[in-house]
């Protein structure tokens, strides 16, 4: 029997292991949660379906999961808008660390003021750095993530006053995951960025656009950053569909490889020059791959 939430919890690991061993500094807190020992007050996530906790459910989209067989392992077997069988890796966070069950979606009418103070999802599945990948299925691009968190930070603060707001932001951790829908959607499947852009040159202009969120969610008061690199892309369901012969495409892989180098490089010159700030890459393409090519490794048998 096949793992279904196998890479999730690869992602996991590797997204705790950037806290513990580099976003943080333990405390002397007495108290038993991780996120009291490594003073993590909230995580806040933006990017695309692999953090969206649920928000297209409140857009007039296509891209949305809230119907089976999505949700069939979350609790209760209730399709939430999340893009997987279960939980999402920060909800796996959110809760080992002890800050919540699950991190809700901003746009969900249940998630209430107090959620918002150890955290919300911003992420709306299908967008991408460039807001062309957004504007096409009508979901949130980045800007529209970055302008519902200037919304929640100014409830945060109204709610519990400017300093303990700053608190809570200064000490959060800020997930983004993205580059994924950019480059399938708009360089490989449908070559509408190829008239203005070498590959080399697209990859730029994504990482220069992600530069700017990073830097705005900074000026708010955000200081830990952990940014997801991309996946094999060319081993992904519909690309190895695409190509007809339903093996990876070699050359996509490497194109993820030469962006994510580029994203490491970004993040290194990010944290010299912006005081305070720690900054984290978080390998999605080392896990997946290894997945793909031992996938014997990640198999339970059962034996009657």
């Amino acid at each position: 029997m096949e793992s279904s939430n196998t890479f999730f919890f690869l992602f996991i690991s590797s997204i705790f292991n950037l806290l513990f061993t580099y976003l943080t500094i333990p405390t002397n807190a007495t108290t038993i949660t991780l996120a009291s020992k490594y003073n993590i007050t909230a995580i806040y996530t933006f990017g695309d379906s692999i953090l969206d906790a649920g928000n297209n459910n409140a857009l007039l989209t296509l891209v949305q999961s809230n119907h089976k067989p999505y949700g069939r392992d979350f609790p209760g077997h209730v399709a939430t808008g999340r893009f997987t069988n279960g939980k999402l890796a920060t909800d796996i966070l959110a809760s080992s660390l002890g800050l919540k069950h699950v991190l809700p979606a901003y746009l969900d009418p249940k998630t209430t003021p107090e959620d918002l103070l150890t955290g919300v999802s911003f992420a709306s599945a299908g967008s991408g750095y460039d807001d062309l990948t957004a504007t096409r299925t009508n979901v949130l691009n980045f800007k529209n993530e970055l302008g519902l968190f200037e919304e929640c930070l100014m409830r945060i603060r109204k709610d519990v006053g400017k300093e303990k707001g700053s608190h809570i932001v200064g000490n959060a951790v800020f997930v983004i995951a993205g580059g994924t829908n950019d480059v399938v959607n708009n360089f490989y499947v449908l070559p509408t960025r190829r008239a203005t852009f070498s590959l080399s040159g697209y990859h730029h202009f994504l990482l220069r656009n992600l530069e700017g969120y990073l830097r705005k969610i900074y000026s708010m008061g955000g200081r830990r950053f952990a940014v997801v690199g991309l996946p094999p892309v060319g081993c992904l369901p519909v690309q190895v569909t695409l190509g007809l012969r339903r093996v990876c495409i070699d050359r996509q892989n490497v194109d993820s490889q030469m962006f994510n180098s580029k994203l490491r490089a970004l993040l290194t010159r990010l944290q010299k020059v912006l005081p305070g700030s720690r900054f984290g890459y978080v390998d999605a393409y080392k896990s997946l791959m290894d997945m793909i090519s031992k996938p014997a490794k990640y198999v339970e048998h059962t034996y009657n």
